[in-house]
């Protein structure tokens, strides 16, 4: 059998060539892939520590409302807050607390742009919710707080529709890191007695 010279023994190199190209084009792709797989891991975990500290946040802001309720808190009224005034609400049945002073919001005491920060709220009523577990007060498998949350309570006066006292509750609660805070605030109004709403 006759064989006859032919092109093929100039292009054995390409198929190799062709492969290493295709390599490293697969390779360069899933490394982007790994790399864009982490930062989605790290959006993921910001994104449930800021949900947990507002879930402290309006924790602690709703048991501020159901507090202005209780006994007679509303009926002492509102006094002069100091920085330094902190008080600790042991337990969801405290009736520990104070309402500063018509003007004394949590923005006038302690500075329109501080007020951002916790660390500021030198005056505040700190609350522990029931299975809330803070740093280092946990078992092994606890989901843990960095910090109990805290609410503050102003008056702010008659309200708008001039059938109650109005007032202001703002808080604050941690995620797991102290990098990772909420701060809410809600106006709320109380009615003494009885209101006549119109009808028959």
């Amino acid at each position: 059998m006759r064989t006859y010279p032919g092109n093929s023994g100039a292009q054995r190199g390409m198929a190799l060539l062709s492969s290493l190209l295709l390599l490293m084009v697969i390779t360069l792709m899933a490394l982007a892939m790994f790399k864009g797989t982490g930062t989605q891991e790290k959006i993921a975990g910001n994104l449930r520590e800021k949900d947990r500290a507002l879930h402290s946040a309006e924790s602690a802001q709703q048991y501020g409302e159901w507090w202005l309720l209780q006994g007679s808190n509303v009926a002492v009224g509102p006094v002069t807050c100091n920085p330094g005034d902190v008080e600790v609400a042991v337990n969801s049945n405290s009736t520990i607390g104070q309402i500063c002073a018509i003007g004394q919001t949590v923005q006038a005491m302690f500075g329109a742009t501080n007020y951002l920060d916790p660390n500021n709220w030198t005056a505040r009523i700190e609350y522990q919710p029931q299975g809330m577990v803070f740093s280092g007060h946990g078992a092994n498998n606890d989901i843990a707080y960095a910090r109990t949350p805290a609410f503050f309570v102003s008056d702010l006066g008659l309200a708008a529709d001039g059938a109650g006292e109005a007032y202001q509750i703002a808080a604050y609660g941690y995620g797991g890191s102290l990098s990772s805070v909420a701060i809410v605030e809600s106006v709320y109004e109380v009615q003494q007695g009885v209101v006549n709403r119109g009808g028959l």
